[in-house]
Formats: C-alpha cells, sequence, structure tokens
C-alpha cells in the first residue's frame, strides 16, 4: 500500500499509527511457516514498521534469518506453562506495541491479545477473549480458503491485498551446509507425521522407492525422531539406488535449502508439506485421512495433491489426524498407489 494511502487512513479513522506490531503464532511447526506470508504482506504494506513474532519454544530457529522481525518471542509450553505465560504477558505490556494480531483461536493466546496494552487487538471471532479485541473477524473452515487467506483477512482492512507466499530465508552458512548434496539431481522424501492417519504408511514409501528412477539420490527427511523409521525404509529398499538418511541431520532451514531445488519433494500433509511451499519449491502432498479442502495444502508453483480415488463416506474423519485409523482399515492412505508418485518425476 502506497504511503499516501496509509496516512489518509489514519487521518480519516484516527486510527494509531502502526509502528510496533507483533503477531501471535504459538501453534505447531507448520502454522508458524504459514503465518510468514502475513510477516510477507505486513511489510510489503508498513515497510518501516517494526515486527514482533511470538511462537511456542522449539520453532524459533525458522526465524532465526528472517530479515523483516525486529525479535522473536518464545513461549515455553512445557516447563511452568502459565507461569511463563504471565511473564511473556508482562514482555508484552512493556513493549507497548500498536498492533497486537492473533492468529490463534485458543484462549491462551487470547489472553495474552486482550490485555496486551495494544492500541489495537485483532483476532478471531472464535478466540474466547475476542470480545476485547479493538476488531474480530470469522474464521471460516468450510469457505475453501486456504490458511494464508483466512489469516490475511485479519489485516486486509489496512494491507496490501496482494497475495503473498509463506517464505524462509536459509542462511548462506546453511546453504554451504547442504551443497554437497545438491551435486547432483535429487529428491527429498519427508515419510513421517505425527500423527498416524496423516503418515503415508511405510510399506508403502518402501514400495514407490523401490521403483525411483536410479539417476536420482534420495534424501529422507525428517526430525530426530523420524530417523530410526528412514532407516528401516532404507534398509527395506532393494535397488541400486542412492538413498541417504537425513533425518535429524539437518536444521529446519538446511532442510528448507535443499528441498529448494530438489527434483520433486514427497510430503505427508505435515510440516515438510510448509517448508517446501515456503521455498517455493517442487512439493508432492500426499493426503490420507484429510484433505486440501480444509485450507491447509502446498501452495508452491509446482504443486501437486494425491489422494485415493475411491470415494470414501469416511473421508476425511476430521481436520486433524488420530493415532489409529478410526474403521479400522486406513484405506485413504492403502488406496493411494505408488504409480501416482513416480508419474510425477516422469512429468518433471
Amino acid at each position: 500500500m502506497k504511503i499516501s494511502t496509509y496516512i489518509h487512513f489514519n487521518m480519516a479513522t484516527k486510527a494509531p499509527a502502526l509502528h510496533k506490531i507483533l503477531v501471535i503464532q504459538t501453534a505447531f511447526i507448520g502454522d508458524a511457516i504459514l503465518a510468514t506470508a502475513l510477516l510477507e504482506t505486513l511489510h510489503a504494506s508498513l515497510p518501516h514498521a517494526s515486527i514482533d513474532l511470538l511462537v511456542r519454544k522449539g520453532n524459533e530457529s525458522l526465524f532465526s534469518n528472517h530479515p523483516f522481525l525486529h525479535e522473536v518471542l518464545i513461549w515455553d509450553k512445557k516447563g511452568s506453562k502459565y507461569k511463563n505465560l504471565m511473564s511473556l504477558l508482562s514482555t508484552i505490556r512493556t513493549s507497548k506495541y500498536d498492533l497486537v494480531i492473533n492468529l490463534q483461536r485458543f484462549g491462551a493466546t487470547g489472553l495474552l491479545t486482550a490485555f496486551s496494552g495494544a492500541k489495537m487487538t485483532v483476532g478471531y471471532d472464535k478466540n474466547p477473549f475476542s470480545f476485547l479485541f479493538t476488531k474480530k473477524f470469522p474464521h471460516q473452515l468450510d469457505k475453501g480458503l486456504h490458511e494464508v487467506d483466512r489469516n490475511n483477512t485479519l489485516v486486509d482492512w489496512f494491507a496490501s491485498s496482494i497475495k503473498r507466499q509463506p517464505k524462509l530465508y536459509p542462511s548462506a552458512e546453511q546453504y554451504k551446509k547442504i551443497e554437497a548434496f545438491a551435486a547432483q539431481p535429487y529428491i527429498c522424501v519427508a515419510p513421517n507425521s505425527v500423527w498416524f492417519t496423516k503418515q503415508y504408511p511405510e510399506h508403502k514409501w518402501i514400495e514407490f522407492l523401490q521403483a525411483v528412477p536410479k539417476h536420482l539420490v534420495v534424501y529422507l527427511l525428517g526430525a530426530p525422531g523420524d530417523a530410526a523409521s528412514c532407516a528401516r525404509i532404507q534398509a527395506a529398499v532393494q535397488t541400486n539406488s542412492h538413498i541417504e538418511v537425513l533425518a535429524g541431520k539437518l536444521s529446519f532451514l538446511e532442510s528448507a535449502a535443499l528441498m529448494e531445488n530438489a527434483t520433486m519433494n514427497y510430503v505427508n500433509d505435515s510440516a515438510p508439506m510448509h517448508i517446501a511451499s515456503s521455498m517455493n519449491a517442487p512439493v508432492a502432498a500426499i493426503f490420507c485421512s484429510t484433505v486440501p479442502s480444509f485450507g491447509f495444502g502446498p501452495l508452491s508453483d509446482q504443486s501437486f495433491n494425491i489422494e485415493t480415488t475411491e470415494k470414501l463416506s469416511c473421508r476425511p474423519c476430521g481436520l486433524h489426524g488420530y493415532k489409529a485409523c478410526p474403521e479400522g482399515h486406513f484405506k485413504c492412505a492403502e488406496g493411494i498407489e505408488k504409480e501416482q508418485l513416480l508419474s510425477l518425476v516422469a512429468r518433471l
């Protein structure tokens, strides 16, 4: 938005100047990554504003090189959760923000927003503290909007309407770390998810990887806790393909740097999908129990959704995953065939 438009807005409505802004997103990794699209929008609209971001402990490393952030605040939810929340509230009040934007619908962050002392507070009407917000907007899961678009509704009363993609910023050192891995054509596979019903089964990954063209190196990505599963997949693939387990060996941003130039990134409906989107990397997202219409699908220019072709009355079984298939058959995953994944390698 042009500066002249911004000045007119303030004069017409007597709204406070938005020089210091806090964005709150203390949910999981994927949600924090999707919030970066809003950071892009805010910076494009208010390039001189100081922007802070509040995330849960463990997600802060995603933003270590972010050029638009002044400070990253951290909420430690595991140790003395509510004591830390109150300490955080004190920090926020001391900062005297012009605007606090809450991307969540839960009471704890609603409390931080409502009692932040900010001149303006914005959030979703489903938040139990929204009656104390300056502005509140509906969170519409049933309208086919992507979560990035839903987040943007919180700021479209002053910010640019141009759609922004989520974006992460690996450092030069992090690109250097993965340089050797990118010496020949490769694909990345992130085979795991926190939720069983969001995860393409190990035996199906094995079937796929056994058929991957031999000239492609395969890197198995994930957190340290995913290394054992990746090792089992590597050991079970009986081909001449070069497969290397990098789960637990790369940071979030190093993984992002590696995914950027992959021939294809194969992921579940989970955090690695959003990491790929943040790098505009080619991505094939496998949806088992969930569906893209929930608004959390991939956003890269080359994005592909892979789902079972069978019409299942039980799918989707919920917005989030489960620890086991509620019906016991897991057809939403078992019905996805390796040819659906392989066809994308041939296309690219």
